[in-house]
């Protein structure tokens, strides 16, 4: 079993996260994973996002407003 950093990339509303996980390879199974711990890390991060809560999200990874250039 080995493991690998990896960005996961959480969008709700104008605000999107970038949350650093590790995805967990085995030879068995359905691979690759992330732990419970990064899983429920990502469900946190997008019901922080969902609520509004900026400074929550922000405890968890980098947080993007995003906004409307064109059109």
């Amino acid at each position: 079993m080995s493991t690998r950093h990896y960005t996961k990339i959480v969008h709700e509303g104008n605000y999107v996260a970038q949350v650093d996980v590790e995805l967990i390879y085995a030879d068995e199974g359905w691979s690759p994973y992330l732990s419970l711990e990064d899983a429920y890390k990502l469900d946190d991060v997008r019901e922080a996002l969902k609520r509004g809560d900026l400074k929550a999200a922000s405890r968890l990874g980098r947080v993007y407003k995003l906004t409307r250039v064109a059109g």
